[in-house]
């Protein structure tokens, strides 16, 4: 049985530690927000927040309070408000310990594609090739195929790079998988997913 999307960000919720600052990007990474728990974590959105609180409960939105998904989010009693150029200074300044973001495509050396496809609109690149660039660790949340069945986990990623050799951690709804010499390794299986039903969906070399 695969995870669902918030079963992802539950488990990419397991990568944090206390006293990190963390960045989470557009889709099922904005979700991890609801499971940080206990944990001393501050989150960072490059629209100018740090300190983001879970989802609000649904009645109780601040239509000025959003993330960089443009998403309704709460704050937190420590909240603090900048400019995107205080932001974006934390980002390449190195201040951030980790980014957990989204993908189209990522391949068996960290390489990331998730910011277009050529052909379709784009709203915009966002903070993406920042944080990729800035940022301690990378850990990418996504599904393991498209809709068409086929890989996102590949030799080489077709669509326009993010930034190359960047990811060093992938959590799909089947699984773990780090990236290391010669291709990705399985951490960790999602519940009732077998290492040949990763095997014949992944084109990355899994080794």
């Amino acid at each position: 049985m695969a995870w669902d999307r918030n079963q992802m960000a539950e488990r990419a919720a397991q990568e944090l530690e206390d006293g990190m600052y963390v960045n989470l990007g557009i889709g099922i990474p904005t979700l991890v927000a609801n499971y940080v728990g206990d944990k001393d974590i501050t989150l960072q959105s490059e629209n100018g927040m740090l300190g983001m609180g879970p989802f609000p409960i649904e009645g109780e939105e601040d239509p000025d309070l959003i993330n960089a998904g443009k998403q309704t989010i709460t704050e937190l009693a420590r909240t603090s408000y900048f400019d995107s150029a205080t932001s974006f200074g934390m980002i390449r300044g190195g201040k951030i310990a980790m980014a957990i973001l989204g993908a189209m495509e990522v391949a068996e050396n960290g390489d990331l594609a998730n910011w277009m496809i050529p052909g379709k609109l784009v709203k915009g690149m966002g903070g993406a090739m920042d944080l990729v660039a800035g940022v301690g660790r990378v850990v990418v949340v996504m599904d393991h195929a498209n809709k068409k069945g086929e890989s996102k986990l590949l030799h080489e990623c077709t669509l326009p790079l993010t930034g190359k050799g960047v990811v060093d951690r992938i959590i799909t709804n089947l699984g773990v998988f780090d990236v290391v010499e010669g291709g990705l390794t399985i951490v960790e299986l999602a519940d009732g997913v077998s290492e040949e039903e990763v095997r014949s969906l992944t084109e990355a070399t899994l080794v």
